[in-house]
């Protein structure tokens, strides 16, 4: 199918560059000015009419969340550099310093932004649907004397104010928690003292008072002469300290991975400060002295006219109102998992039978990845279940399936990455409580992190052993499923089967130079099995290379798209997030497109296709859990799957077709680093679409 040409539209919010203002002339962007300016993108969705009311709200939480872990993890990277000398610029020219500065200045930009669209739009917007969130002071007298109830009788228990003097240092500020500085007037003798109160994240954020929702942090704050009895408050401001989150862990030295990891987390807690967020009232004054104890620089000092932490209206965005979100969607049973009465069908027998696709949230994870693990786990013939685990919900039903499975004396193994940014901790419980089930856990390989989604069921049957696999795209999250868009193969396919139990003994034993036949399969090949792929379609004189990913920033593979481009291969890219390539450039990359997808659903899936991969005008496709980027060919495990099946190739061109049209969803990238929203006539969006074909699926 040939894309269509949109019309672009004006952005809402401010195009951001990512190539830099001063050196276009470089071949690649810089990797955190693209993300950058990917939040953007979010953010756009924020001003967008298209949107419900509440999900325009949940798109400020998710910015605010967004630009959290990027202080946390890339600012921090960038902070370590400056201090550790580094002085060797990235592959677009900028030192670290540099990248620190010019991020400043474009967080800045969105950030303004970002308070704009809550008080002037989303707020307001609101109130006129009879959910109002105001200030304290916009309080009428009935509504404090309720508020003050409220406080005595369940604020005020749980605070605990912390004075700072001689005799009581300066307490330490955890990563993002949100807190009160407050200066207070000892009158017996003439002191203006300073105490710090942290708002406790154990109480709802906005206080519900009648018809109106204030913010917790207001509400402590007018109260706080209960707090300092026989003081005079002076002064009062919140503020937020974001602190360096990145694990720092070195596993060839360590003896018990699960213990040095436990260790690490609580030595993070009390990483080094890099970003202070501040109302912005504070005097200066109070100002200086969180700066002189949190160590930061006043560029590292970012003030709000709105309330800090936005990640708090997720709490707003789950009051019932369904007709300010968009209408629920519950994903289809794909038609060859279930039997005439709707009940689920009989995996073993369904994928004997053939492959199956299923692709969330539009196909249901839960009559899908899930029920295939709990007939695993139930089936008497099931001999062993194998899985690896990146990242799952607390209350996952796919871990009780596998204890369940492990109760009944099968053979159960789980590959838990414990080193999953930001849910270590969750992964340390889910490993202890598999292990006390007496599932057999491993940790991966030292230098590696296991990203790939697998799982393998060894099932015995009348002819003898045979294995079923789920090889996907997505984490084994039944909470995620429902709003990341991702791929998964279910098959019996004795090739897959036998390539998976390879990988899986490699990852729990000891192994080197395996060879698959089916799958791709990172550190040790991925990069080299792309780029062989990729020179088969140079040499082709016809080439065509589509790619769906997350993120684009590996050098070599950039290089090797501009080499494809310059030989004539016609590339489209579809990149959520990070794209380090410049398309679009004469005599580099003319011949290579790139466009991005932002709305309802976050894309997360990727699929690799190449146009002459079985022979002149016969495309290959693969799907997998690989971005790319040098952390996931160098040091993660990753499996991409060839998909034969003609059929099941047919419904990912029909995504591929899906994206590279989508005139509603869609932004495109040119060669300066400018990101535009596309408009046109066939108002296409993705997500409906494939919403709408799953539905039609689900009825044939």
């Amino acid at each position: 199918m040939v894309a269509v040409d949109p019309v672009a539209r004006p952005a809402r919010v401010a195009p951001v560059r990512v190539g830099g203002w001063d050196q276009n002339d470089t071949p690649v962007f810089n990797r955190e000015l693209s993300w950058l300016a990917f939040n953007a993108r979010v953010l756009e969705l924020v001003a967008d009419p298209a949107v419900p009311l509440l999900e325009r709200a949940a798109f400020l939480a998710i910015f605010s969340g967004n630009l959290d872990e990027f202080f946390q993890v890339r600012v921090s990277g960038l902070h370590d550099q400056v201090a550790a000398g580094i002085t060797k610029p990235t592959s677009d020219g900028r030192l670290p310093g540099q990248q620190i500065e010019e991020i400043r200045e474009v967080v800045g930009q969105l950030t303004a932004q970002h308070q704009s669209a809550f008080v002037d739009d989303v707020r307001p917007a609101l109130h006129r649907e009879g959910i109002s969130l105001v200030d304290y002071a916009d309080l009428d007298e009935q509504q404090r004397e309720d508020t003050a109830v409220q406080f005595r009788q369940r604020i005020f228990p749980v605070l605990t104010p912390l004075a700072v003097d001689p005799s009581h240092p300066f307490p330490y500020i955890s990563d993002l928690s949100l807190n009160l500085a407050v200066l207070v007037f000892d009158p017996r003798d003439g002191r203006r003292l300073f105490a710090r109160v942290k708002v406790p994240n154990t109480l709802a954020r906005w206080v519900h008072i009648g018809d109106s929702y204030v913010p917790l942090e207001q509400v402590i704050a007018a109260h706080l002469g209960l707090l300092f009895p026989g003081m005079e408050i002076l002064e009062h401001y919140a503020f937020r300290v974001t602190r360096n989150a990145d694990l720092t862990l070195e596993e060839e030295d360590a003896d018990d991975l699960l213990v040095a990891v436990e260790y690490e987390l609580r030595r993070q807690r009390f990483g080094r400060a890099v970003r202070l967020e501040i109302s912005a009232s504070m005097s200066e004054e109070v100002l200086d002295l969180l700066l002189r104890e949190l160590d930061l620089d006043p560029t590292d000092v970012y003030a709000s006219v709105a309330p800090l932490d936005a990640r708090s209206l997720f709490e707003i965005v789950d009051i019932k109102r369904p007709d300010l979100r968009w209408p629920r969607w519950q994903g289809v049973t794909e038609p060859a998992l279930l039997v005439d009465d709707d009940e689920p069908a009989d995996f073993f027998s369904v994928l004997r039978g053939g492959d199956v696709m299923v692709h969330h949230p539009y196909s249901s994870f839960s009559t899908s990845v899930i029920e295939f693990i709990r007939q695993a786990a139930l089936d008497p013939h099931v001999l062993a279940i194998k899985l690896t685990l990146y990242r799952t919900s607390g209350d996952s039903p796919i871990i009780d399936e596998l204890i369940g499975a492990a109760e009944r004396g099968k053979q159960v193994a789980v590959l838990v990455e414990l080193k999953a940014r930001f849910d270590e901790a969750a992964n340390i419980g889910w490993a202890r409580r598999l292990e006390q089930a007496g599932v057999h856990v491993a940790y991966g390989l030292a230098g590696l992190k296991i990203h790939t989604k697998t799982a393998m069921v060894v099932r015995e049957e009348a002819d003898g052993i045979r294995r079923y696999c789920h090889l996907g795209t997505g984490n084994y999250n039944h909470r995620t499923a429902r709003i990341y868009e991702d791929l998964g193969l279910l098959t019996a396919d004795p090739v897959i089967g036998d390539d998976l139990a390879d990988l899986f003994n490699y990852l729990t034993g000891y192994g080197r130079d395996i060879g698959y036949e089916r799958l791709l399969v990172a550190p040790e090949g991925l990069r080299a099995d792309l780029t062989a792929l990729i020179d088969q379609e140079i040499a082709s004189g016809r080439g065509r290379i589509v790619m769906k990913m997350n993120g684009l920033v590996d050098a070599p593979m950039i290089s090797k798209l501009y080499e494809a481009s310059q030989a004539g291969v016609d590339i489209d890219l579809i990149v959520r997030g990070t794209c380090c390539l410049r398309p679009g450039v004469a005599g580099m990359s003319e011949r290579i497109r790139v466009r991005s997808v932002i709305g309802r659903f976050l894309e997360h899936s990727r699929i690799f296709q190449f146009g002459n991969g079985r022979g002149p005008g016969q495309p290959i496709t693969y799907i997998g859990s690989a971005d790319l980027m040098s952390r996931n060919l160098n040091r993660r495990v990753e499996v991409l799957v060839r998909i034969d099946d003609p059929v099941l190739a047919g419904r990912l061109q029909e995504v591929i077709d899906i994206g590279l049209t989508d005139d509603q969803l869609a932004w495109t990238l040119d060669g300066d680093g400018v990101w535009t929203r596309r408009s046109g006539p066939a108002g296409i969006d993705s997500h409906v679409r494939l919403q709408h074909l799953a539905t039609a699926r689900s009825r044939a």
